[in-house]
């Protein structure tokens, strides 16, 4: 990696955020203008590997130049290239982005101010200094709280603005030109009130079993990786409109602690009542009582890699267990794949390699990942 004193003179506003320098956050300037960017490198800081986040309104200026911006991960050296890449490139889309140079005319400041002031102040989170920009706070039923943001064209309110929000589901609003922010208000209101039940089922989760990923879920996530046991658990995809029926279950460990949960999931799926809770269903249906919060600590589940002795690695965590009983050893499913393919006993069959066990020698297969 290049020089942290050359990074703070390319971006003097882009900071480190850990020790290892794998994670930055700041700003990047173009043009005098100041855009939110978060970047996080692997732990071998390779930059073709890195994830790059930015806001919305970055995103979409920068929309054109996707294609652009991957080639220069891939090929830049260092982070300190990879940024001055992208001054240039965000420079040229800036001076080929025409809609971000139209003036708003009075009617439009004076119709959203009008529009603000009739939804109520005490909802409004944010508005930049251009009033282009708004975030809107909103609480359902249940007191959750929830945030929309708002991004407004110069024809507003003949045009509707464009809606981010952290929903499950798309949220497509219903716009007329003499409609106001109170009506996308509203039609916010009544989505977040159509997913009670959703966030009721996954709170329950969140709240009473041991959830290893995703580590902190958002409201928009529909999965939950559950811990059953000891290098055991199991992955669920809730479906957010329906999520008092069954979800897709898939079972992770070894073949002798999963096999018979899935045996049982198969033979009681008749037993599944959706008057009762999702959590409640699965307890039923496996016949088990997950682990309680109460009782035992993440630690007890999150085991470390058995070959990076890391327990997350570029976002994912160990899912694949050696089978034999008295090994039980996990791993995450890259590690055991170059494992496997660095053995020159290895075999491999299309995407699937079959090697021993690292720990016991048990024959062992992985697959690639796509």
């Amino acid at each position: 990696m290049a020089g942290s004193g050359a990074l703070l003179r390319q971006c003097p506003l882009l900071l480190p955020q850990n020790r290892e320098g794998t994670a930055y956050e700041g700003f990047v300037t173009a043009q005098g203008r100041d855009f939110h960017i978060r970047i996080l490198l692997p732990m071998d800081f390779q930059l073709k590997n890195a994830r790059v986040e930015c806001s919305w309104h970055l995103k979409k200026i920068l929309h054109g130049y996707r294609h652009i911006l991957k080639q220069r991960l891939h090929s830049c050296p260092d982070l300190v290239s990879f940024m001055v890449e992208l001054k240039t490139v965000l420079e040229i889309a800036l001076k080929n982005t025409q809609d971000l140079h139209i003036p708003r005319p009075p009617e439009y400041y004076s119709c959203l101010v009008r529009d603000l002031e009739i939804l109520g102040w005490n909802k409004v989170a944010y508005v930049d200094t251009g009033l282009t920009a708004i975030r809107l706070k909103a609480e359902d039923s249940c007191g959750r709280q929830h945030l929309i943001t708002l991004k407004l064209n110069a024809k507003y309110p003949t045009e509707p603005p464009d809606c981010l929000v952290d929903l499950p589901v798309q949220f497509a609003i219903s716009w007329m030109p003499q409609n106001s922010l109170i009506d996308i208000y509203n039609q916010f209101l009544a989505a977040l009130e159509s997913l009670k039940e959703f966030w009721d089922a996954m709170d329950e989760i969140d709240g009473k079993t041991w959830v290893l990923e995703p580590e902190n879920p958002r409201r928009s996530a529909t999965a939950r990786r559950i811990a059953i046991g000891t290098n055991v658990s199991v992955n669920i995809e809730v479906d957010p409109r329906h999520p008092n029926m069954l979800p897709e279950c898939y079972f992770l460990g070894a073949d002798h602690a999963v096999n018979p949960l899935r045996i049982k999931l198969n033979n009681n799926m008749h037993l599944w009542d959706p008057e009762i809770s999702l959590l409640q269903n699965l307890k039923d249906l496996l016949e088990i009582d997950f682990p309680s919060r109460a009782v035992l600590e993440k630690s007890d589940f999150a085991k470390d890699c058995g070959i990076c002795y890391a327990y997350r690695l570029e976002g994912t965590t160990p899912d694949q267990v050696c089978d034999d009983p008295r090994c039980g050893q996990p791993f995450h499913q890259a590690c055991l794949y170059e494992w496997l393919q660095s053995l020159p006993s290895s075999r491999q069959s299309f995407n699937v390699i079959f090697g021993e066990c690292p720990y016991c020698n048990k024959v062992r297969k992985s697959y690639k990942n796509d």
